[in-house]
């Protein structure tokens, strides 16, 4: 091409010889100005180097960035490391510092001990030098050292005191954080403590609750708990009593410690002194007789004087200081003391709170109980005596209790302050003893200092004088320091002292206001107790009443039921059966005497049982009077509660009792009226009667009429009961029939839904591949851009997930730290609002003290003013009153022994309770049963109609799946569609067109590959569908077992699930709403998108909502069928109430008790049924809240494209889930419905079992009809279940080969793009790859295109050897694809062969085998003979030995009977001893009782006695003042006989009162003695005869036996005789026989070792087969499970249709069948319908979503065309604007051209010259021919001058010139254009009817002019296959609208039409396929 050039530009140089220069210039200009055209819009990337360029540009970005966040991260990763680090160092250093502090701690305690150690020495020592001292100098004077010794204390104490603060203040200002850290575990370990404590006092708490409640097991448990309680009260004070002590030694240690201080210091100073002094005598005995001056000696007495006041000050000071440290500790006494006091005061507080609680409680109940009673008031007048007596009673034991309590109380306070008190006596004498050797210390000093002094004054020592007085003055500051320090500590201990005072104060209000507030209490909860005693009584009164009348009923009953039987049968059956009567005469006389057996023995029982009553009365009562009397003892308040507990239950029994007595009574007394007349009416005719038959007769006949009636009634009856079940029976035969047929249909709608199912996923199939035959193209244009888009994705979300994680663990720390701290905080509040509250309740309960305090103080002064008064009387009157104190304790021990009593006979009356309930238990045990089993019916139903919901459920959810996998493939087909637009959305508008028509021709280069691909396109889809198939298959099944379990519980579930369902779908669009917006942001085809995505959503929510009406409407259905059965059931019951009533009847005679107890068990497991569902149905709603809060949260993250879309969606979900819960609320409604229905139903009796155990006979019979249909569906799952495994296996195999091809694909793509790129000529790359700016040298040029040719050349090598790698995995992934077909055709085939194999085989064991048996038959028939005969004999020996057996077995079990006879007489006369024991118990507890009454009456007197005489004093009092002591006295000698006269009177009513008492005990005890007797005769008498019959049973048995014995020997013997001869026959016969089967064994052996290797290789292909079976076996047993539950339900159907059939018989038969029909009929519609409905709706939902996607690809089409046409328009506008300019370089460029043409096609640049300006062809020719010398040449010529010969020299031809000069220039042009744009290598060929042809024009527009049509179609028929996939779309990007019909309408000055014969560059639409050459080549033709 360059030659060309080259060639091209010499002869135009040659014919233009003016001009200097080449055409090479002109050319090049024009190449640059076509690619200027051509390469308009390609500016951002040119071609794939470029490309590559750009991509590796952003791949070098995110690696930066990845680098950044990688370094970012492991900058985190270190300092997380290092935070770890300190964390560890700090812990570390804490835990050092901790220890090194304790060390330091126990350093310093060491130090201590030492420095008591040497305290102790150094006083011995001092002791020592004192002595020394006295005897040594006779008279040295000697310094006052005691103040300083306490200075030097208190200052070393201060300074070590402040030496640890300061280092404790350094330690916390350091490192604050560790200090935190310790205080917090101090806290937490101090809060563990406490919570410790509290769960402690809980637990025993807990002990005494359950010890008060269940105090019912023994006076020895009561005994050891309140002893244990005792105990543990005792450990409690003894451990606070330790803890105080342990204070006290705290303070006391402390004290001692500063005492010793002192005294060490003192000594110190002290020894210092002396050593001074001694200093000092010496000075004085060396200085001699030197004599001081007056003045010195004057000074010297004025400091002696001050020094002695100073001592006798700080004497004071000391003296001061002891009292103070006295009254401390006083203080601290009265402090623990009164600690004690209060907690004390708090437990009984806190247990008398507890009883209080208790008290109202049961008062409360009583109280309701007491107002139902109170309309019973007319039996209240005989019982008011006895209340009256019962509250005085009770008013003495109140007294006797307060009194009782006051001395509790006082004593152990009195014995903690005893005891504190001497200790602290101790303490105090120790420290006198210390201060008293102190000041014989300092007096010691005093007395040496003053003969120092004396001395001094003698010698006048004048030198030492100045140092003394020095000295003297530094004493005197210490000493004023230490005064000070004194006086501080005075005010200190004052401020504590008064402190304390207060405290003592307040403690003892508070414990005044609690006994005040417990008394009060107290009282009240008697008061409760005596009017609850009364009503009892009333009660019990009424009982006995009750039942007398019950008696005398039930006799006059029994008589009036004889009387009227023997009535009717006189009517009926007179005349006849007279001759009968007289044959049944005996069996009506036994008959007779059993049923007067029975009557007697009926009677004996009523006796007994009046008895106990009457007994249990007598022991109520008494204990009522003992549980008054000893309410006063706090150890028998829990057994009260019991008993009160008892009572209550009692009165609700008695309660019951009388109801039903009353209407009993009610009854009897209208029978008795109604039997009253019959017999008036009857007597007559019975008076005839008995004239003429004699009495006997008459009796006979009674009793034979009674008997024939009633076997009539019986035979009635039964015929009834026939005819029923017959019509039942038939009725059932005609339901199987109907469940038959109805099961048929079911099961070929579920075959027929399976099929259906089938056929339509092959059409959807089938729909999905045609759709996605016209989505291909579509997805094409995804892939390729996607590509890199998902790579840089890939990469940056992988950045991106890496810094979440790290931000997420960095944020979770955060958050941790945070939750410490808030936890901490929360920690301190609370404690701080804990001590807030405990301040405010200590400063309630101080101001409660301080006024109980002044209330105290007033009371104690009138108290001391009483106190004194009575002492006066004491004296006067003398008279002794001792007798109180040991009368307390005889009181005390009194009322333990009566507690004890009380409790044996509780125990006692528990046992008989216990008997009473065995017995209801065994009721309510038959009941329960009854009640199972027909919940297990009701189950049963539930359980199918579950199964049946389920089932659809399943086919729904399948459909559902199906759908949204649709709409995934779609949002994924759209998403990428979109971001395919979004990449190629223009950023500027004339761009638009190119970016366009540049991804259309890129889609015409890999077109053939895609259409190879676009099968493994749908495959892969198919592949998917499958996939997904699988795992909801899996879902489903772990659906389906969750379900079960739920379904059986509430029938609601099913909706819960439709719910989930829903939410699931809903998620699944927000999830590829999600994908949308993440692949790009807000665009208006998003939006449009969304809109059509929106109504599609709309009108599947509206179909998911008809599903769901019609889910509704079937389980209403179910309801409704549920309801119907309901029904029948309570009619059932209606018919069952008779017999209820009567079972209830019977079961309160015998036991009220335990119908109540097993009515509460009912209810409770039914509440706890009810609880469950509750728990379960929470369960769910907060499953649906998490999944709404989800779906919001999820809603909120989409951008503002789908913001608006998610939020209605959530309204809509929000809606269901409200209607959804409404239909939970309605279901729960029906649950409480169905509860009460089951309540109702446990009244049934026994006759339900019978029914049922009917039924279940019937049922079984219907069972194999089901197990025929079970059998049918096991097949067809079996064949599915084959087909699934199949399909599942290929799908496997596909998807493997799939992902191989995909990858290949993807590889292939990649090179081919490449290789396009690369295969060119250097030239056209040299050429492409220049940037826009193209005005560069050649040069540059060619060593660039060199240097990418070589890189290119090496990539194209690499790719090369990268597809051949590719294709040989293709290759042999296709071949072993082929060699797995084959392998699997093979393997059927071997299957088959090894089938037949294992037939023959077989078949040919069978044939042996048959022959092997009939050989044993043989051998067997004679084996078997010979066996016969021996088994005969040894049967024989047997037979004897048995014999032998049971007559020993039977004489032992006569001796073991009379051993346990013996037994039993033994354990019954140990049992009477015992209850004589226990009798006599009793009555000396009622006689202890009753002298606890008589004391506690005494003490009562004692009490008024005592109130009169305060009552008297004051008078006295009074009197005194006036002066009138004279008639006081007279009035107490008046009050003391009245007194003797009361106490004497009530000793004699006491007296009367006891023996009246002891008699009535006496009786009661007789007549029990008495009943017992006679029942131990009967019991006696009874085994007696039982034993006697069996004795002569016995016996006459063992004769029979022995007979038989002999008989049969004798028959034996025989038969053996026989038999030998038999043997000896058949024997010579074995032989021969066994000869022949020796023979035959071995042939048969032979042939079984060659049947054994055949079958071991039928077993080897049987293992295989067998491993298929257990598959099939895993789904059978499935399949069965399903079975079982489809007879679960037809056998709860048939049950409750018998039932329902029996009760209403021929009318509800009717109605029956009719609804039956009905139902069956609307059920086959309604699945026919459903299955049509579900059919329709997929395929239409199918269609729809396939025409939608058409639709919205179309309308993206005309938004395309219209987005073309407004470019095309602006480009138009554009060119009409730039039309008249003319372009400099374009003109240039012309003009240089011109003159380097040869001068014979000088004519033809002027054309195109001319065609450029705008000029008609017909002028530029016509200029031409005029003058070529004075034409356009002439006007160029002169336009250049003349100069123009000079300036440009001739060039000499090129070699090349002359192929120039042949061809025209245009040709030349023409040409060289078609050298550029030629590629080096074919674009791939696409299929026609895969591509449509972009040359075609859009719709709706129509080609500007016949010639750019034409054109176009000649270029795309001439260059088929030459595009060029760079160059080809620069030519075809501008397809404009020529809207004038002009040929010149270009983008450019050159474009515009010069003449006919030069070209015009009209930009026309042209094919892909037509090169760029073809086209100008037609457009220079124009």
């Amino acid at each position: 091409m360059s030659s060309w050039l080259g060639g091209l530009g010499s002869g135009l140089g040659q014919s233009l010889g003016q001009v200097g220069g080449s055409l090479s210039t002109f050319t090049g200009q024009i190449s640059n100005f076509t690619k200027d055209m051509l390469l308009e819009g390609m500016e951002e990337v040119g071609d794939a180097a470029t490309e590559l360029q750009v991509s590796n540009s952003k791949l070098a970005e995110v690696e930066s960035s990845f680098a950044a966040q990688k370094s970012e991260y492991e900058r985190l990763r270190k300092l997380h490391v290092e935070l770890e680090e300190k964390l560890e160092a700090a812990e570390i250093q804490n835990k050092r510092q901790s220890a090194e502090y304790r060390t330091h701690l126990q350093q310093k305690d060491v130090e201590i001990s030492h420095l008591k150690a040497r305290q102790s020495g150094l006083q011995e020592e001092v002791q020592k030098l004192q002595q020394s001292a006295q005897s040594a100098s006779a008279g040295p004077a000697v310094l006052p050292v005691t103040t300083t010794s306490s200075t030097t204390t208190s200052s070393s104490s201060s300074s070590y005191l402040s030496r640890h603060t300061a280092s404790h203040q350094g330690f916390h200002g350091e490192e604050m954080d560790l200090s935190d850290v310790i205080w917090s575990q101090q806290e937490i370990n101090r809060l563990s403590t406490e919570v410790m404590r509290l769960e402690a006092e809980v637990a025993h708490w807990r002990r005494m609750s359950q010890a008060s409640t269940g105090a019912g097991n023994g006076d020895q448990s009561e005994i050891l708990k309140l002893q244990r309680t005792i105990k543990e009260l005792r450990d409690e004070m003894s451990r606070e009593v330790d803890e105080h002590q342990h204070e006290l030694a705290a303070l006391q240690d402390a004290q001692r410690q500063k005492m010793a201080d002192v005294t060490r210091r003192h000594r110190e100073e002290l020894a210092e002194y002396e050593e001074r002094i001694e200093e000092l005598e010496e000075q004085i005995q060396s200085s001699g007789g030197q004599a001081s001056s007056l003045s010195d000696t004057s000074k010297l007495h004025e400091l002696h004087k001050t020094i002695q006041s100073l001592q006798g000050a700080a004497e004071q000071r000391e003296k001061q200081l002891a009292e103070l440290s006295a009254s401390l500790e006083e203080a601290q006494r009265k402090q623990a003391s009164l600690q004690l006091e209060k907690d004390d005061a708090q437990e009984e507080n806190a247990g008398l709170l507890q009883n209080y609680t208790r008290l109202q409680a049961s008062v409360a109940e009583l109280q309701t109980r007491v107002q139902e009673q109170e309309g019973k008031a007319l039996q209240k007048a005989q019982l008011e005596h006895e209340i009256q007596m019962l509250r005085n009673n009770l008013a003495a034991a109140e007294k006797e209790i307060q009194r009782l309590k006051n001395l509790a109380e006082a004593q152990p306070k009195e014995e903690v302050e005893h005891a504190d008190i001497l200790e602290l006596n101790t303490i105090i004498g120790a420290l006198r003893q210390e201060k008293e050797v102190l000041e014989q210390e300092k007096l010691n000093l005093q007395e040496r200092l003053q003969e120092a002094e004396e001395q001094l004054v003698s010698k006048n020592g004048g030198e030492s004088d100045s140092e003394e007085l020095d000295d003297l003055k530094v004493e005197l500051e210490r000493r004023e320091k230490v005064l000070r320090a004194t006086e501080e500590e005075r005010d200190t201990l004052m401020s504590e002292l008064e402190e304390l005072d207060r405290q003592n104060q307040e403690a003892t209000q508070h414990m005044i206001s609690v006994k005040e507030q417990l008394s009060g209490q107290l009282k009240e909860a008697e008061t409760e107790l005596k009017r609850l005693t009364a009503e009892l009584n009333r009660s019990n009164d009424q009982k006995k009443a009750l039942e007398q009348e019950l008696e005398t009923q039930k006799e006059k009953m029994s008589q009036s039921a004889f009387t009227l039987n023997e009535l009717h049968m006189g009517k009926q059956q007179f005349e006849r059966t007279v001759k009968e009567l007289k044959d049944k005469l005996g069996h009506a006389q036994e008959q007779s005497r059993d049923a007067r057996r029975e009557v007697t023995e009926l009677k004996k029982t009523l006796q007994e049982k009046e008895e106990r009553l009457s007994a249990a009365k007598a022991e109520l009562d008494v204990g009522g009077e003992r549980a008054n009397e000893a309410q006063g003892a706090k150890e028998a308040l829990a057994g009260k509660e019991k008993e009160l507990s008892d009572l209550r239950r009692e009165l609700d029994e008695i309660r019951n009792s009388h109801e039903k007595v009353m209407t009993e009574d009610y009854e009897l007394k209208v029978e008795n009226r109604r039997l009253k007349a019959d017999n008036e009416q009857t007597l007559g005719k019975v008076e005839e009667l008995t004239k003429q038959l004699k009495e006997n007769q008459t009796v006979l006949n009674r009793v034979v009429r009674e008997k024939e009636t009633r076997i009539e009634a019986l035979k009635l009856e039964k015929n009834q009961l026939e005819g029923e079940l017959m019509q039942a029976e038939n009725t059932r035969k005609q339901q199987v029939k109907q469940y038959q047929q109805t099961i048929e249909e079911l099961t070929r709608a579920r075959s027929m839904d399976a099929s259906a199912l089938q056929t339509e996923h092959e059409r959807a199939i089938k729909l999905n591949q045609e759709k996605d035959m016209e989505i291909a193209q579509l997805k094409r244009d995804m892939e390729q851009v996607a590509a890199d888009h998902r790579d840089t994705n890939e990469m940056l979300s992988i950045t991106v997930a890496g810094q979440k994680q790290l931000t997420d663990l960095l944020q979770e720390k955060d958050v941790f730290m945070e939750t410490i701290k808030q936890n901490a905080a929360d920690l301190q509040m609370e404690l701080d609002n804990k001590v807030s509250v405990f301040t405010k309740e200590v400063e309630t309960l101080k101001q409660a003290l301080d006024e109980k305090d002044k209330q105290l103080g007033g009371m104690k002064e009138e108290n001391s003013h009483l106190k004194e008064e009575i002492d006066r009387l004491r004296d006067q009157q003398s008279r002794p009153q001792p007798l109180a104190e040991p009368r307390t304790l005889d009181i005390i021990t009194e009322l333990e022994t009566e507690i004890t009593q009380l409790k044996s006979s509780r125990n006692a009356l528990e046992e008989e309770v216990q008997t009473l309930r065995t017995t209801t238990e065994g009721q309510q045990a038959s009941l329960l049963l009854s009640q199972q089993s027909l919940q297990a019916q009701l189950s049963e139903l539930e359980q199918a109609r579950a199964h049946h919901q389920q089932t659809t459920l399943n086919y729904d959810r399948l459909i559902q799946a199906k759908d949204e996998e649709i709409t995934s493939l779609q949002q994924t087909v759209d998403q990428l569609s979109e971001s395919q637009g979004r990449a190629n959305s223009p950023s500027v508008q004339g761009e638009v067109i190119l970016q366009e028509d540049k991804t259309q021709t890129l889609n015409q280069e890999n077109g053939n590959e895609k259409h190879d691909l676009s099968k493994v396109d749908i495959e892969r889809l198919v592949r998917g569908i499958k996939e997904k198939e699988t795992e909801i298959s899996q879902l489903n099944e772990k659906n389906l077992s969750l379900t079960r379990q739920l379904d059986q519980l509430v029938v609601s579930r099913d909706e819960v699930g439709k719910l989930s369902q829903m939410i699931m779908q809903k998620d699944l669009e927000i999830q590829a709403l999600h994908a949308r917006v993440s692949m790009g942001g807000g665009h208006s085809q998003d939006v449009m998108f969304l809109q059509q995505q929106l109504q599609a959503y709309a009108v599947e929510r509206e179909q998911v909502l008809a599903v769901l009406n019609e889910k509704t409407r079937e389980n209403s259905q179910l309801r409704s069928d549920y309801h119907r059965l309901m029904d029948i059931m309570a009619g059932k019951e209606a018919a069952l109430l008779k017999l209820q009533q009567e079972n209830q009847r019977l079961s309160n005679m015998s036991d009220p008790s335990g119908s109540q107890e097993m009515f509460k068990e009912t209810i409770q497991n039914l509440s706890r049924i009810i609880r469950e569902k509750d728990i379960e149905i929470d369960a769910l709603t907060q499953k649906c809240q998490t999944l709404v809060t989800v779906l919001q949260s999820t809603g909120g993250e989409p951008g503002a494209s789908s913001g608006g879309v998610s939020s209605n969606q959530f309204e809509e979900l929000l809606q269901e889930r409200d209607t959804l819960k409404q239909q939970v609320k309605k279901m729960e409604e029906w649950k409480q419905q169905v509860i009460t229905t089951v309540k109702n139903m446990q009244h049934e009796s026994a006759q339900l079992h019978e029914e049922l155990i009917k039924l279940q006979s019937q049922v079984s019979a219907d069972s194999d009809c089901s197990s025929k249909l079970s059998v049918d569906y096991a097949r067809l799952v079996q064949s599915y279940e084959q087909k699934e495994r199949r399909l599942g296996s290929l799908s496997v195999e596909l998807a493997q080969v799939q992902q191989t091809i995909t990858q290949l694909s993807s590889t292939k793509d990649i090179l081919l793009g490449k290789l396009d790129c690369v295969g060119q000529t250097p030239e056209v790359v040299a050429t492409q790859s220049s940037d826009p700016s193209l005005i560069i040298d050649a040069s540059s040029y060619q060593t660039d295109s060199g240097i990418k040719d070589e890189k290119l050349q090496q990539e194209i090598v690499q790719l090369k050897a990268q597809l051949t790698e590719k294709e040989n995995i293709i290759r042999t992934l296709q071949e072993t694809n082929h060699r797995l077909s084959n392998s699997a055709s093979a393997s059927e085939s071997e299957q088959r062969n090894q089938a037949e194999q294992a037939r023959q085989v077989r078949e040919r064991l069978e044939a042996l085998q048959r022959s092997v048996r009939e050989k044993d038959l043989l051998i067997k028939s004679k084996g078997d003979q010979l066996a016969q005969v021996s088994e005969a004999l040894r049967n024989r020996e047997n037979d004897n030995e048995v014999l032998k057996q049971a007559v020993t077995n039977l004489k032992e079990r006569a001796l073991i009977l009379e051993m346990d006879v013996k037994k039993l007489k033994e354990e019954n006369e140990l049992v009477a001893a015992r209850s004589r024991e226990k009798e006599s118990e009793f009555r000396a507890l009622q006689e202890t009782n009753m002298q606890v009454s008589l004391l506690l009456r005494e003490k009562e007197f004692e009490l008024t006695a005592i109130s009169e005489k305060s009552a008297t004093v004051e008078k006295m009092l009074k009197d005194k003042e006036q002066g009138k002591s004279g008639e006081l006295n007279q009035l107490l000698n008046e009050v003391k006989s009245m007194q003797d006269k009361a106490v004497t009177f009530q000793q004699e009513r006491d007296q009367v009162m006891m023996a009246l008492k002891q008699k009535q005990m006496e009786t009661t005890a007789l007549q029990t003695e008495l009943q017992h007797m006679r029942d131990k005769e009967q019991r006696l008498n009874l085994e007696l005869e039982r034993l006697r019959n069996h004795l002569l049973e016995i016996e006459d048995s063992y004769t029979r036996e022995a007979l038989a014995a002999e008989d049969r020997e004798t028959e034996l013997r025989r038969k053996v005789a026989l038999l030998d001869e038999k043997l000896a026959t058949s024997s010579s016969a074995v032989e021969n026989a066994s000869q022949q089967a020796s023979m035959q064994v071995e042939s048969l052996q032979e042939q079984l070792i060659g049947v054994v290797k055949q079958r071991d290789d039928a077993l080897a292909q049987l293992r295989t087969s067998q491993d298929q079976v257990n598959q099939y076996a895993v789904s059978l047993s499935n399949l069965q499970m399903v079975l079982e539950q489809f007879q679960q339900e037809e056998k709860a159907m048939y049950s409750a249709e018998l039932e329902k059939h029996k009760k209403e018989k021929g009318e509800w038969k009717r109605k029956a069948l009719k609804l039956e029909d009905q139902a069956s009929a609307l059920q086959m519609n309604l699945d026919e319908a459903n299955a049509a409905l579900d059919s329709a709706s997929r395929l239409t939902d199918q269609l729809d979503l396939k025409e939608e996607q058409i639709e919205e690809l179309k309308k993206q089409v005309d938004v395309r065309q219209e987005m073309l046409e407004e470019a095309q328009r602006k480009l138009m506008n554009l060119l009409n604007s730039t039309e008249g300019k003319i372009d400099k370089v374009l003109m240039r460029n012309l003009f240089l051209g011109y003159f380097h043409t040869p001068k014979t096609k000088r004519a033809d640049v002027l054309k195109l010259m001319g065609s450029v300006l705008g000029l008609n062809r017909e002028d530029v020719e016509k200029m031409l021919e005029e003058d070529r010398g004075h034409g356009v040449t002439g006007w160029v010529s002169n336009w250049l001058g003349g100069r123009g010969a000079q300036s440009v020299p001739n060039t000499p031809q090129r070699p090349t010139s002359g192929h120039g000069l042949n061809s025209s220039f245009s040709e030349m042009f023409v040409k060289f254009l078609e050298m550029e744009s030629t590629p080096s290598l074919p674009a791939p060929k696409l299929p026609v009817h895969d591509i449509k042809p972009l040359s075609a024009p859009p719709p709706g527009r129509k080609n500007g002019g016949a010639s750019s049509t034409a054109a176009g179609a000649a270029a795309s028929l001439k260059r088929a296959g030459d595009s060029n996939p760079f160059l080809a779309p620069r030519s075809a990007a501008v397809p404009l609208l020529a809207g004038s019909g002009s040929g010149g309408s270009g983008g450019h000055l050159l474009m515009k039409p010069i003449s006919d014969t030069l070209p015009t560059f009209t930009p026309v639409p042209v094919s892909a396929e037509a090169s760029a050459g073809a086209v100008l080549k037609d457009l220079l033709k124009q």
